[in-house]
């Protein structure tokens, strides 16, 4: 007789996120590299824009940081993702995996969690890879203002749904 039990619901499904482990934490990270662009705020509106433009430590290749561990040292301004300020964060773009589970959604298809493997996050066009112009250290933040561009607070097309497209 076949075994009939069913695996268990995922743990961002189950799990507030303050009751993850911070191995369960650092997995909803789909290493997009979105967040480790520069960017800049409006001092009157508030409003914050992305550049295409890298942080120092951003590898542009793997869209992963290149010493995660002492990036806070490294980067005064770099933000520490935590489960008590994810939600203040309006700056994180609408693909990231932390907003989407602190929002109550799941994870979509090129999350690495579902697929099984970082490519899709690269497949799917929600990476930077590619995309990223120049490093801060090459750009003055005066110049910063003329690499401004919308895409990474957009979902690429075909990157919503629940499956990959065909």
């Amino acid at each position: 007789m076949a075994d009939t039990k069913t695996a268990a619901p995922p743990f961002w499904r189950t799990k507030k996120l303050s009751e993850m482990t911070p191995r369960e934490w650092e997995s909803l990270c789909d290493g997009c590299g979105r967040c480790c662009l520069n960017k800049l705020t409006d001092e009157d509106t508030g409003e914050t824009v992305y550049t295409d433009v890298g942080c120092k430590l951003l590898d542009g290749d793997t869209c992963r940081c290149t010493d995660y561990p002492n990036r806070q040292k490294k980067v005064h301004d770099c933000v520490r993702l935590t489960w008590r300020n994810i939600r203040r964060l309006t700056w994180l773009p609408p693909t990231c995996g932390y907003v989407l589970v602190a929002n109550g959604q799941d994870l979509p298809w090129w999350h690495p969690l579902i697929s099984g493997t970082q490519e899709t996050v690269h497949d799917a066009g929600i990476s930077v890879r590619g995309k990223v112009s120049n490093s801060e250290v090459n750009v003055p933040d005066r110049d910063l203002v003329d690499y401004i561009v919308k895409w990474p607070m957009k979902w690429p097309k075909g990157s919503k749904g629940k499956s990959r497209p065909r």
